[in-house]
């Protein structure tokens, strides 16, 4: 696991490089590499975790293939084997030593032979220099990019990216309304005007006389579906123990991330089943506030046998954790769980674990959002969708149509083409697979979860996003996910028997921070909201009223409510962001 950076183009400066670098080192402390030549350049900061005496990046293959990557390759000892059988020298045990004698066997399609999360550059001076790069097929490992005409630069993270000079960093005009509308840019979009994403299961080749050509590699076709609901728990069971098995092997300290619901919680039952000595890690906020789940997590610890450790969040700090937490992101997010997120895997990687398996995934890929099961149920005829993407989003569409200023309505009618994805189509079930799995979960939860993580050079492995689970759960009809009322029907019948009864049947709730509560008149997130959206910094911006913003906090401190809370919070987010705190160095780990 690794930050990685890179340019093809004309020559860079070894300082700019250096500046690169250091931007993401928080995500590869172990060691520092970088490459350069006539017109490219490549770099690694690595985190060692497979073969952590091995693993030199950029790998090479004598001096004119050079490859540096970020994840892990699950399958790596199978084609080293294989490689070794063909001939080539793999020179260690670490999983990205067999990527470039790869690339020469098969190409481009070398992906294809990959099991595992990854984001990966190859450079090829065979002949004409060729810059490739590859993503896994759901992005859990992002991958930023800028392209000016000759020249394409990329980067693990936005704000090492943004450190090259010739990057250049202005703010997209619609990115505000895709923001509030996803509360994230959506597929290859960021805040950036000029800078992209690259899709999953992408593979992208640049040179300087060709430009950039992106492909994308079909998804895997669904395998069988059981016949009966009970052969669907029992399947479901046998996978997750499968791949909790795989992703719990490592050369370093493995934890586990639990939550008290259902996800987190099977995770760590069946970890405890391959890991002798477990340690689980959940998150709790001191003092009294809704949501609190530290009896459900230590129930499920107990249950397991694993020793459970509170990471406890002082609501009097998120003033300081926030921005630290924006500038991790690089760009706004505006679950409020982020923060938490970033608090938690500091405190994961101080107890000394370098590798933590978490729940996420799950609830987009075996349909446990209360927003799918309300669009599913709506009958017949009826409009579906509006209700729907008004749950998706972090403020909704006549709230946001209210707080926009007459020239940022204008701008978007203008550029309408650009204010992301929406849903139609008559398959439910289908068109929300699509949406949840394809669109939000790469850009909203999976790049949340790496940045964060990686924040404090913490690797997650998760066992809900392996190919083998996702083409499962992408075979089954909408009746044995969800029907009746029921959601995730599948992982409650795979958890009966090995977690406690009262986790099995609390009603679910989010994995979040109280923020009504915390945005009470007189708490310190409260103070700290009103300095940020100060009504000057509003209008200077000029994309949203500031009158309006003032009576959405007026509102919410004198009748309190969700929906409100929720926007508030991520207008908050968006002005921190603006201000500075996603596009510098993170200030520390």
């Amino acid at each position: 696991m690794c930050r990685i950076f890179g340019r093809l183009g004309p020559a860079a400066v070894g300082e700019d490089l250096a500046r690169v670098s250091d931007r993401q080192r928080h995500g590869g402390p172990d060691r520092r590499t970088v490459l350069s030549g006539g017109g490219w350049a490549l770099g690694c900061n690595r985190l060692a975790v497979t073969d952590p005496e091995g693993g030199t990046q950029p790998y090479r293959l004598g001096r004119e293939i050079l490859v540096a990557f970020n994840g892990e390759i699950y399958n790596h000892d199978e084609l080293r084997l294989r490689l070794l059988a063909h001939g080539y020298h793999v020179p260690d045990r670490c999983d990205g030593s067999v990527l470039p004698a790869l690339y020469a066997e098969y190409g481009p399609g070398f992906v294809e032979q990959l099991d595992g999360m990854f984001a990966i550059a190859v450079l090829d001076l065979r002949a004409e220099p060729t810059l490739l790069l590859a993503t896994d097929p759901l992005g859990m490992k992002p991958l930023y990019y800028h392209q000016d005409g000759g020249t394409l630069q990329f980067a693990s993270e936005l704000p090492a990216l943004l450190a090259f000079p010739s990057v250049r960093g202005e703010v997209w005009g619609p990115g505000l309304d895709q923001y509030l509308r996803f509360r994230t840019p959506l597929g290859e979009r960021t805040m950036y005007e000029h800078v992209r994403a690259l899709p999953p299961a992408a593979v992208a080749r640049f040179t300087v006389s060709g430009g950039l050509r992106i492909d994308r590699r079909p998804a895997p076709a669904a395998t069988e579906c059981p016949a009966d609901e009970a052969a669907v728990g029992r399947r479901t069971l046998a996978l997750l123990r499968q791949e909790v098995g795989r992703l719990a092997r490592a050369d370093v300290p493995v934890s586990v991330i639990t939550s008290g619901g259902l996800d987190s919680g099977l995770v760590t039952a069946l970890a405890r089943e391959h890991l002798p000595e477990l340690h689980a890690f959940t998150l709790v906020h001191r003092g009294d506030w809704p949501y609190d789940e530290r009896r459900f997590a230590a129930e499920v610890a107990r249950r397991s046998g694993a020793v459970h450790h509170e990471v406890e969040l002082d609501p009097a700090d998120l003033p300081e954790l926030l921005p630290r937490t924006v500038a991790h992101l690089g760009q706004p997010n505006a679950d409020p769980i982020t923060v938490s997120t970033y608090l938690l895997f500091s405190a994961v990687r101080t107890a000394g674990f370098t590798v933590a398996l978490t729940g996420d995934g799950a609830d987009e890929l075996f349909g446990g959002y209360d927003r799918i099961r309300t669009a599913l149920d709506t009958p017949a005829g009826e409009p579906w969708t509006p209700a729907y993407l008004d749950q998706v989003a972090a403020v909704p569409q006549r709230m946001r149509e209210w707080l926009y200023t007459t020239d940022y309505r204008a701008l978007l009618a203008d550029r309408a083409d650009e204010r992301g994805a929406e849903l139609a189509g008559a398959d439910r079930m289908a068109e929300i697979w699509r949406f949840e799995t394809e669109q939000r979960m790469p850009a909203y939860h999976l790049r949340r979860v790496d940045h964060l993580s990686m924040a404090s050079a913490v690797e997650v492995r998760l066992p809900y996003c392996q190919p083998s689970v996702r083409r499962f759960a992408q075979s089954l009809p909408e009746h044995f996910k969800v029907s009746h009322g029921r959601v995730k029907k599948p992982l409650y019948a795979a958890a009966r028997g090995l977690l406690p009864e009262p986790v099995l049947r609390r009603p679910k709730q989010p994995f979040t921070l109280p923020v009504a509560a915390m945005l009470a008149p007189g708490q310190p997130v409260e103070r700290f909201l009103r300095d940020v959206l100060n009504p000057d910094r509003l209008r200077r911006d000029g994309r949203l009223r500031a009158d309006r913003v003032q009576a959405l906090l007026d509102r919410q401190a004198n009748v309190p409510d969700d929906t409100t809370a929720r926007a508030v919070w991520a207008l908050m987010i968006h002005q921190l962001w603006l201000n500075g705190s996603g596009r510098a160095a993170p200030a520390g780990p």
